[in-house]
């Protein structure tokens, strides 16, 4: 019974980690150099947020659907945008699981919000 407890304890952590603990080693960071093409951005917010605010030259890709389509992304190094800390964490892990390298991110409730729109458009 105290393996079947301390299985289940392993299993609810290991998941809570995944979810919401940041990924060392990606920043986050506004200045994204756009002249370099071998950066592709993605956007894992769902279809509905990114509509009412779309970031010019992103792929969207919503988080639920990261996992069919992550074969059609074009380069291996991607900057994510995401609405909140557990869609970041979520498809920085997935990415970099199949090999992708995170150079950035950037969340649309940050303060560096409208620079990071007059960047891109």
């Amino acid at each position: 019974m105290t393996y079947l407890v301390m299985l289940l304890a392993g299993l609810i952590s290991f998941k809570l980690y995944n979810r919401y603990v940041p990924i060392f080693g990606v920043k986050c960071s506004a200045a994204l150099d756009l002249n370099e093409t071998s950066i592709q951005v993605i956007d894992v917010r769902d279809y509905n947020q990114s509509y009412k605010d779309p970031v010019h030259g992103a792929v969207n890709i919503p988080i639920a659907y990261l996992k069919r389509y992550h074969r059609e992304l074009n380069s291996h190094k991607i900057y994510i945008i995401a609405s909140s800390p557990l869609e970041k964490n979520l498809s920085i892990r997935f990415l970099k699981r199949r090999g992708f390298k995170i150079i950035g991110y950037r969340l649309t409730n940050c303060n560096c919000k409208e620079w990071f729109k007059r960047k891109l458009a």
